[in-house]
Protein backbone atom coordinates (compact mmCIF):
# COMPACT_ATOMS: atom_id res chain seq x y z
CA UNK A 1 0.00 0.00 0.00
CA UNK A 2 1.59 3.35 -1.00
CA UNK A 3 2.54 5.65 1.88
CA UNK A 4 2.75 9.44 1.69
CA UNK A 5 6.21 10.70 2.66
CA UNK A 6 7.43 14.31 2.69
CA UNK A 7 10.65 14.97 0.81
CA UNK A 8 12.62 15.74 3.98
CA UNK A 9 11.90 12.20 5.25
CA UNK A 10 12.99 10.31 2.13
CA UNK A 11 15.96 7.95 2.32
CA UNK A 12 17.94 5.78 -0.11
CA UNK A 13 16.39 2.39 -1.02
CA UNK A 14 12.86 3.74 -0.75
CA UNK A 15 10.83 3.03 -3.90
CA UNK A 16 8.92 6.06 -5.21
CA UNK A 17 5.72 4.92 -6.93
CA UNK A 18 3.84 8.23 -7.25
CA UNK A 19 4.46 11.98 -7.02
CA UNK A 20 2.43 14.98 -5.90
CA UNK A 21 2.21 16.07 -9.54
CA UNK A 22 2.08 14.40 -12.98
CA UNK A 23 5.28 12.56 -13.93
CA UNK A 24 5.35 14.44 -17.23
CA UNK A 25 6.04 17.70 -15.38
CA UNK A 26 9.28 16.26 -13.92
CA UNK A 27 12.55 15.11 -15.51
CA UNK A 28 12.20 11.49 -14.37
CA UNK A 29 12.23 9.02 -17.25
CA UNK A 30 10.39 6.18 -15.50
CA UNK A 31 7.17 6.35 -13.50
CA UNK A 32 8.40 4.59 -10.39
CA UNK A 33 12.01 4.29 -9.24
CA UNK A 34 14.26 3.35 -6.35
CA UNK A 35 16.10 6.15 -4.57
CA UNK A 36 19.75 5.14 -4.80
CA UNK A 37 21.43 8.27 -3.46
CA UNK A 38 21.68 12.03 -3.34
CA UNK A 39 21.11 12.50 -7.10
CA UNK A 40 17.48 11.31 -6.92
CA UNK A 41 16.87 13.10 -3.60
CA UNK A 42 18.14 16.37 -5.06
CA UNK A 43 15.90 16.05 -8.09
CA UNK A 44 12.87 15.26 -5.92
CA UNK A 45 13.52 18.31 -3.72
CA UNK A 46 13.40 20.53 -6.81
CA UNK A 47 10.06 19.25 -8.06
CA UNK A 48 8.00 17.81 -5.19
CA UNK A 49 6.82 18.51 -1.64
CA UNK A 50 5.89 14.89 -1.00
CA UNK A 51 5.77 11.53 -2.80
CA UNK A 52 4.21 8.11 -2.28
CA UNK A 53 6.49 5.16 -1.60
CA UNK A 54 5.82 1.43 -1.91
CA UNK A 55 5.98 -0.09 1.57
CA UNK A 56 5.26 -3.70 0.63
CA UNK A 57 7.83 -4.26 -2.07
CA UNK A 58 11.43 -5.35 -2.35
CA UNK A 59 13.53 -2.35 -3.41
CA UNK A 60 16.34 -4.60 -4.58
CA UNK A 61 14.22 -5.75 -7.53
CA UNK A 62 13.50 -2.24 -8.76
CA UNK A 63 14.94 -1.17 -12.09
CA UNK A 64 17.53 1.56 -11.61
CA UNK A 65 16.50 4.82 -13.25
CA UNK A 66 17.74 8.33 -13.45
CA UNK A 67 16.53 11.86 -13.85
CA UNK A 68 16.63 12.92 -17.49
CA UNK A 69 19.61 15.22 -17.08
CA UNK A 70 21.88 12.60 -15.52
CA UNK A 71 24.82 11.09 -17.43
CA UNK A 72 23.91 8.65 -20.17
CA UNK A 73 24.15 4.95 -19.44
CA UNK A 74 22.47 1.76 -20.69
CA UNK A 75 19.18 0.53 -19.27
CA UNK A 76 18.19 -3.08 -18.61
CA UNK A 77 19.39 -5.63 -21.16
CA UNK A 78 19.85 -9.38 -21.28
CA UNK A 79 23.37 -10.62 -21.90
CA UNK A 80 23.70 -11.25 -25.63
CA UNK A 81 26.66 -13.56 -24.98
CA UNK A 82 24.25 -15.92 -23.26
CA UNK A 83 22.27 -16.13 -26.47
CA UNK A 84 19.42 -13.93 -25.29
CA UNK A 85 17.53 -11.19 -27.08
CA UNK A 86 17.88 -7.76 -25.38
CA UNK A 87 15.12 -7.10 -22.88
CA UNK A 88 15.24 -3.39 -23.34
CA UNK A 89 17.22 -2.02 -26.27
CA UNK A 90 17.13 1.54 -25.00
CA UNK A 91 20.03 3.82 -24.19
CA UNK A 92 19.31 6.75 -21.90
CA UNK A 93 20.52 10.17 -22.94
CA UNK A 94 19.50 13.78 -22.53
CA UNK A 95 16.37 14.46 -24.59
CA UNK A 96 15.11 17.69 -26.04
CA UNK A 97 13.32 19.67 -23.30
CA UNK A 98 9.55 19.31 -23.31
CA UNK A 99 7.56 22.08 -24.93
CA UNK A 100 4.79 23.75 -22.94
CA UNK A 101 1.56 21.77 -22.91
CA UNK A 102 -2.02 21.89 -21.72
CA UNK A 103 -2.90 21.48 -18.07
CA UNK A 104 -2.40 17.87 -17.03
CA UNK A 105 -4.99 15.68 -15.37
CA UNK A 106 -3.75 13.03 -12.96
CA UNK A 107 -5.91 10.05 -13.91
CA UNK A 108 -6.28 6.94 -11.76
CA UNK A 109 -7.80 3.62 -12.86
CA UNK A 110 -11.44 3.33 -11.84
CA UNK A 111 -12.12 -0.24 -12.97
CA UNK A 112 -10.28 -3.54 -13.24
CA UNK A 113 -9.17 -4.86 -16.61
CA UNK A 114 -11.90 -7.52 -16.70
CA UNK A 115 -14.61 -5.06 -15.66
CA UNK A 116 -13.63 -2.57 -18.32
CA UNK A 117 -13.33 -5.16 -21.10
CA UNK A 118 -16.91 -6.21 -20.37
CA UNK A 119 -18.06 -2.57 -20.29
CA UNK A 120 -16.41 -1.58 -23.59
CA UNK A 121 -16.93 -4.77 -25.61
CA UNK A 122 -20.05 -3.62 -27.45
CA UNK A 123 -18.57 -0.21 -28.15
CA UNK A 124 -15.58 -1.88 -29.80
CA UNK A 125 -17.94 -3.88 -32.02
CA UNK A 126 -19.71 -0.64 -32.99
CA UNK A 127 -16.42 1.13 -33.60
CA UNK A 128 -15.17 -1.68 -35.86
CA UNK A 129 -18.35 -1.58 -37.94
CA UNK A 130 -18.16 2.21 -38.17
CA UNK A 131 -14.56 2.10 -39.46
CA UNK A 132 -15.49 -0.27 -42.28
CA UNK A 133 -18.47 1.94 -43.14
CA UNK A 134 -16.31 5.07 -43.01
CA UNK A 135 -13.67 3.60 -45.34
CA UNK A 136 -16.31 2.48 -47.81
CA UNK A 137 -17.81 5.99 -47.74
CA UNK A 138 -14.37 7.40 -48.47
CA UNK A 139 -13.83 4.99 -51.34
CA UNK A 140 -17.17 5.92 -52.92
CA UNK A 141 -16.83 9.66 -52.12
CA UNK A 142 -19.90 9.60 -49.88
CA UNK A 143 -20.44 11.80 -46.84
CA UNK A 144 -19.22 10.44 -43.50
CA UNK A 145 -21.20 9.60 -40.42
CA UNK A 146 -19.46 12.36 -38.48
CA UNK A 147 -21.84 12.23 -35.53
CA UNK A 148 -21.45 8.46 -35.24
CA UNK A 149 -17.66 8.72 -35.32
CA UNK A 150 -17.62 11.35 -32.58
CA UNK A 151 -20.03 9.30 -30.47
CA UNK A 152 -18.01 6.11 -30.64
CA UNK A 153 -14.70 7.92 -30.00
CA UNK A 154 -16.24 9.66 -26.98
CA UNK A 155 -17.29 6.27 -25.60
CA UNK A 156 -13.82 4.86 -26.14
CA UNK A 157 -12.25 7.92 -24.53
CA UNK A 158 -14.43 7.43 -21.45
CA UNK A 159 -13.28 3.80 -21.30
CA UNK A 160 -9.62 4.78 -21.59
CA UNK A 161 -10.03 7.25 -18.73
CA UNK A 162 -11.47 4.48 -16.55
CA UNK A 163 -8.79 1.92 -17.50
CA UNK A 164 -6.74 2.19 -20.72
CA UNK A 165 -5.56 -1.42 -20.70
CA UNK A 166 -8.97 -2.80 -21.70
CA UNK A 167 -9.12 -1.21 -25.14
CA UNK A 168 -5.40 -1.84 -25.65
CA UNK A 169 -6.24 -5.55 -25.38
CA UNK A 170 -8.35 -5.17 -28.51
CA UNK A 171 -5.36 -3.93 -30.51
CA UNK A 172 -4.22 -7.57 -30.70
CA UNK A 173 -7.10 -8.28 -33.09
CA UNK A 174 -5.06 -8.30 -36.30
CA UNK A 175 -5.65 -9.67 -39.79
CA UNK A 176 -3.22 -8.64 -42.46
CA UNK A 177 -5.86 -8.92 -45.19
CA UNK A 178 -7.94 -6.26 -43.39
CA UNK A 179 -5.02 -4.10 -42.35
CA UNK A 180 -6.22 -0.57 -43.21
CA UNK A 181 -9.54 -0.80 -41.34
CA UNK A 182 -8.11 -2.45 -38.25
CA UNK A 183 -5.06 -0.16 -38.34
CA UNK A 184 -7.29 2.93 -38.18
CA UNK A 185 -9.07 1.59 -35.10
CA UNK A 186 -5.86 0.44 -33.40
CA UNK A 187 -4.20 3.80 -34.00
CA UNK A 188 -7.25 5.47 -32.47
CA UNK A 189 -7.02 3.26 -29.38
CA UNK A 190 -3.28 3.81 -29.03
CA UNK A 191 -3.74 7.55 -29.48
CA UNK A 192 -6.42 7.66 -26.79
CA UNK A 193 -4.29 5.64 -24.37
CA UNK A 194 -1.31 7.91 -25.05
CA UNK A 195 -3.42 11.05 -24.63
CA UNK A 196 -4.67 9.77 -21.29
CA UNK A 197 -1.09 9.08 -20.23
CA UNK A 198 -0.16 12.66 -21.18
CA UNK A 199 -3.06 13.92 -19.06
CA UNK A 200 -5.22 15.44 -21.80
CA UNK A 201 -8.66 16.66 -20.76
CA UNK A 202 -11.74 15.01 -22.24
CA UNK A 203 -12.24 17.46 -25.13
CA UNK A 204 -8.60 17.25 -26.19
CA UNK A 205 -8.66 13.47 -25.90
CA UNK A 206 -11.76 13.26 -28.11
CA UNK A 207 -10.15 15.47 -30.77
CA UNK A 208 -7.02 13.31 -30.78
CA UNK A 209 -9.10 10.14 -30.99
CA UNK A 210 -11.12 11.40 -33.95
CA UNK A 211 -7.96 12.46 -35.76
CA UNK A 212 -6.33 9.07 -35.22
CA UNK A 213 -9.45 7.21 -36.35
CA UNK A 214 -9.60 9.21 -39.59
CA UNK A 215 -5.86 9.51 -40.27
CA UNK A 216 -5.68 7.08 -43.23
CA UNK A 217 -8.95 7.83 -45.05
CA UNK A 218 -7.03 8.98 -48.11
CA UNK A 219 -5.73 5.45 -48.69
CA UNK A 220 -9.17 4.55 -50.01
CA UNK A 221 -8.25 6.57 -53.11
CA UNK A 222 -4.98 4.69 -53.63
CA UNK A 223 -5.21 1.81 -56.18
CA UNK A 224 -5.51 -1.55 -54.40
CA UNK A 225 -2.67 -2.94 -56.51
CA UNK A 226 -0.35 -0.44 -54.81
CA UNK A 227 -1.97 -0.52 -51.38
CA UNK A 228 -1.69 -4.32 -51.13
CA UNK A 229 1.50 -4.86 -53.14
CA UNK A 230 3.54 -7.62 -51.43
CA UNK A 231 6.89 -6.28 -52.60
CA UNK A 232 8.77 -2.99 -52.46
CA UNK A 233 7.04 -0.06 -54.15
CA UNK A 234 8.65 1.60 -57.14
CA UNK A 235 9.48 5.29 -56.88
CA UNK A 236 6.40 6.12 -58.96
CA UNK A 237 4.21 3.93 -56.76
CA UNK A 238 5.62 5.58 -53.65
CA UNK A 239 4.64 8.99 -54.95
CA UNK A 240 1.12 7.71 -55.62
CA UNK A 241 0.95 6.26 -52.11
CA UNK A 242 2.03 9.58 -50.58
CA UNK A 243 -1.03 11.23 -52.13
CA UNK A 244 -3.21 9.59 -49.49
CA UNK A 245 -2.20 12.38 -47.10
CA UNK A 246 -3.56 15.41 -49.02
CA UNK A 247 -6.50 13.32 -50.24
CA UNK A 248 -7.45 12.40 -46.68
CA UNK A 249 -7.04 15.97 -45.45
CA UNK A 250 -9.28 17.24 -48.24
CA UNK A 251 -11.96 14.66 -47.35
CA UNK A 252 -11.98 15.72 -43.70
CA UNK A 253 -12.04 19.43 -44.53
CA UNK A 254 -14.91 18.93 -46.98
CA UNK A 255 -16.86 16.82 -44.50
CA UNK A 256 -17.09 19.69 -41.99
CA UNK A 257 -17.40 19.07 -38.27
CA UNK A 258 -13.79 17.98 -37.74
CA UNK A 259 -11.55 20.34 -35.78
CA UNK A 260 -8.22 21.58 -37.22
CA UNK A 261 -6.50 19.74 -34.37
CA UNK A 262 -8.10 16.44 -35.42
CA UNK A 263 -7.23 17.01 -39.08
CA UNK A 264 -3.62 17.66 -37.99
CA UNK A 265 -3.19 13.92 -37.40
CA UNK A 266 -4.10 13.10 -41.01
CA UNK A 267 -1.99 16.00 -42.30
CA UNK A 268 1.20 15.31 -40.36
CA UNK A 269 1.40 11.65 -39.31
CA UNK A 270 4.04 11.03 -42.00
CA UNK A 271 6.08 14.11 -41.14
CA UNK A 272 9.27 13.32 -39.24
CA UNK A 273 10.89 15.30 -36.45
CA UNK A 274 14.17 15.66 -38.34
CA UNK A 275 12.45 16.85 -41.52
CA UNK A 276 12.69 13.70 -43.65
CA UNK A 277 8.94 12.98 -43.80
CA UNK A 278 6.20 14.03 -46.20
CA UNK A 279 4.11 15.81 -47.56
CA UNK A 280 5.35 19.23 -46.39
CA UNK A 281 8.80 18.17 -45.08
CA UNK A 282 8.17 19.87 -41.75
CA UNK A 283 10.61 19.46 -38.88
CA UNK A 284 10.78 19.97 -35.14
CA UNK A 285 8.43 22.62 -33.77
CA UNK A 286 6.84 23.11 -37.20
CA UNK A 287 4.87 19.90 -36.61
CA UNK A 288 1.80 20.18 -34.38
CA UNK A 289 1.58 18.04 -31.26
CA UNK A 290 -1.18 15.84 -32.67
CA UNK A 291 0.95 15.27 -35.75
CA UNK A 292 3.89 14.22 -33.58
CA UNK A 293 1.67 11.82 -31.64
CA UNK A 294 0.12 10.49 -34.83
CA UNK A 295 3.57 9.67 -36.22
CA UNK A 296 4.43 7.64 -33.12
CA UNK A 297 1.23 5.60 -32.78
CA UNK A 298 0.93 5.04 -36.55
CA UNK A 299 4.51 3.74 -36.78
CA UNK A 300 4.21 1.56 -33.68
CA UNK A 301 1.12 -0.22 -34.96
CA UNK A 302 2.54 -0.54 -38.47
CA UNK A 303 5.79 -2.23 -37.46
CA UNK A 304 4.18 -4.56 -34.91
CA UNK A 305 1.51 -5.77 -37.35
CA UNK A 306 1.69 -8.42 -40.06
CA UNK A 307 1.40 -6.79 -43.48
CA UNK A 308 1.25 -8.25 -46.96
CA UNK A 309 4.94 -7.36 -47.35
CA UNK A 310 6.39 -8.02 -43.87
CA UNK A 311 5.81 -9.81 -40.58
CA UNK A 312 5.22 -7.72 -37.47
CA UNK A 313 8.04 -7.46 -34.94
CA UNK A 314 7.88 -7.92 -31.17
CA UNK A 315 6.53 -4.98 -29.16
CA UNK A 316 9.72 -4.47 -27.17
CA UNK A 317 11.82 -4.61 -30.33
CA UNK A 318 9.54 -1.97 -31.85
CA UNK A 319 9.85 0.35 -28.86
CA UNK A 320 13.62 -0.09 -28.87
CA UNK A 321 13.91 0.70 -32.56
CA UNK A 322 11.63 3.72 -32.28
CA UNK A 323 13.65 5.02 -29.34
CA UNK A 324 16.77 4.81 -31.49
CA UNK A 325 14.90 6.78 -34.19
CA UNK A 326 14.04 9.69 -31.84
CA UNK A 327 15.39 13.08 -32.93
CA UNK A 328 15.44 11.79 -36.50
CA UNK A 329 11.82 10.64 -36.69
CA UNK A 330 10.07 11.35 -33.39
CA UNK A 331 9.98 14.14 -30.81
CA UNK A 332 12.27 12.76 -28.07
CA UNK A 333 10.19 13.59 -25.00
CA UNK A 334 7.02 12.23 -26.58
CA UNK A 335 8.85 9.05 -27.61
CA UNK A 336 10.00 8.50 -24.04
CA UNK A 337 6.48 9.13 -22.77
CA UNK A 338 5.02 6.65 -25.27
CA UNK A 339 7.36 3.97 -23.93
CA UNK A 340 6.09 4.83 -20.47
CA UNK A 341 2.50 4.65 -21.71
CA UNK A 342 2.88 1.23 -23.31
CA UNK A 343 5.10 -0.14 -20.54
CA UNK A 344 8.26 -2.14 -20.98
CA UNK A 345 6.09 -5.21 -21.56
CA UNK A 346 2.76 -4.16 -23.14
CA UNK A 347 -0.34 -6.24 -22.43
CA UNK A 348 -0.56 -9.17 -24.84
CA UNK A 349 3.21 -9.47 -25.33
CA UNK A 350 4.38 -13.08 -25.73
CA UNK A 351 7.35 -13.64 -23.42
CA UNK A 352 9.87 -16.31 -22.42
CA UNK A 353 10.57 -16.57 -18.69
CA UNK A 354 13.83 -17.56 -17.00
CA UNK A 355 12.25 -20.97 -16.38
CA UNK A 356 11.95 -21.53 -20.14
CA UNK A 357 8.16 -21.28 -19.94
CA UNK A 358 6.22 -19.19 -22.46
CA UNK A 359 3.44 -16.86 -21.45
CA UNK A 360 1.38 -13.78 -22.31
CA UNK A 361 1.48 -10.50 -20.38
CA UNK A 362 -1.95 -10.37 -18.73
CA UNK A 363 -1.73 -7.30 -16.49
CA UNK A 364 0.81 -4.49 -16.34
CA UNK A 365 2.44 -3.15 -13.21
CA UNK A 366 2.28 0.63 -13.61
CA UNK A 367 4.97 1.40 -11.05
CA UNK A 368 7.24 -1.67 -11.24
CA UNK A 369 7.50 -2.02 -15.00
CA UNK A 370 9.52 -5.23 -14.99
CA UNK A 371 7.02 -6.99 -12.69
CA UNK A 372 3.79 -7.65 -14.65
CA UNK A 373 1.42 -10.58 -14.28
CA UNK A 374 2.01 -13.33 -16.84
CA UNK A 375 -0.38 -16.07 -17.93
CA UNK A 376 1.95 -19.03 -18.52
CA UNK A 377 0.66 -21.26 -21.32
CA UNK A 378 3.62 -23.43 -22.42
CA UNK A 379 5.97 -25.56 -20.33
CA UNK A 380 9.76 -25.29 -20.79
CA UNK A 381 9.58 -28.00 -23.47
CA UNK A 382 6.92 -25.88 -25.21
CA UNK A 383 4.08 -28.31 -24.58
CA UNK A 384 0.85 -26.55 -23.54
CA UNK A 385 -0.34 -26.62 -19.96
CA UNK A 386 -3.79 -28.16 -19.57
CA UNK A 387 -4.70 -25.13 -17.50
CA UNK A 388 -2.63 -21.95 -17.96
CA UNK A 389 -1.30 -20.55 -14.70
CA UNK A 390 -1.04 -16.92 -13.66
CA UNK A 391 2.16 -15.75 -12.00
CA UNK A 392 2.84 -12.30 -10.56
CA UNK A 393 6.48 -11.38 -11.09
CA UNK A 394 6.20 -8.98 -8.18
CA UNK A 395 5.57 -11.72 -5.61
CA UNK A 396 5.75 -15.27 -7.02
CA UNK A 397 8.91 -17.38 -7.15
CA UNK A 398 9.97 -20.45 -9.09
CA UNK A 399 9.94 -24.00 -7.68
CA UNK A 400 13.53 -23.50 -6.51
CA UNK A 401 12.69 -20.15 -4.83
CA UNK A 402 14.20 -17.93 -7.52
CA UNK A 403 12.37 -14.77 -8.62
CA UNK A 404 10.67 -15.01 -12.00
CA UNK A 405 12.14 -12.77 -14.69
CA UNK A 406 11.35 -12.16 -18.34
CA UNK A 407 14.25 -13.19 -20.57
CA UNK A 408 12.85 -12.45 -24.01
CA UNK A 409 9.88 -10.81 -25.72
CA UNK A 410 8.76 -12.85 -28.71
CA UNK A 411 6.88 -11.79 -31.81
CA UNK A 412 3.12 -12.10 -31.63
CA UNK A 413 2.20 -15.56 -32.93
CA UNK A 414 5.41 -17.19 -31.70
CA UNK A 415 4.89 -20.87 -30.87
CA UNK A 416 1.43 -20.58 -32.40
CA UNK A 417 0.23 -18.37 -29.54
CA UNK A 418 -2.52 -15.88 -30.33
CA UNK A 419 -2.56 -13.37 -27.45
CA UNK A 420 -6.28 -12.83 -27.96
CA UNK A 421 -6.89 -16.39 -26.77
CA UNK A 422 -5.50 -15.47 -23.37
CA UNK A 423 -6.73 -11.91 -22.86
CA UNK A 424 -10.16 -11.12 -21.34
CA UNK A 425 -11.68 -10.31 -24.73
CA UNK A 426 -14.46 -12.68 -25.70
CA UNK A 427 -14.72 -14.11 -29.19
CA UNK A 428 -17.06 -12.25 -31.46
CA UNK A 429 -15.66 -8.81 -30.69
CA UNK A 430 -14.33 -8.54 -34.22
CA UNK A 431 -17.15 -8.74 -36.75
Amino acid sequence: MPKKVFIRDLKPRMYVCSLDRPWSETPFLFQGFEITGEAELSQLRQYCRYVYIAVDSDPHSAPRVRARDAPARPSAVVDKKAGHTPLLALVEDTPTPARSRRVYQDYQDQTTLDEEVEAIKQTHVQATALVYEMLEDARLSRSFNTAGAKQVVAAMAESVLRNPDALVCFTHLKRKDEYTAQHCLRVCILGLAFGRHLGYDTDTLNALGIGCLMHDLGKMKVPLAILNKPGRLTEQEREIMKRHVPLGVAMLEDAKGFSPAAIEVARSHHERYGGAGYINHLKGGEIGEFGLIGAIVDTYDAITSDRVYHAGIATLTALGQMYEWRERDFEPMLMEQFIQCMGVFPIGSVVRLNTGEIGVIRTRNRTRHLKPQVLVVLAPDHTPYATPKTIDLMYDTTSDARPYTIKEVLASGAHGINPMDYLPVAEGSDP
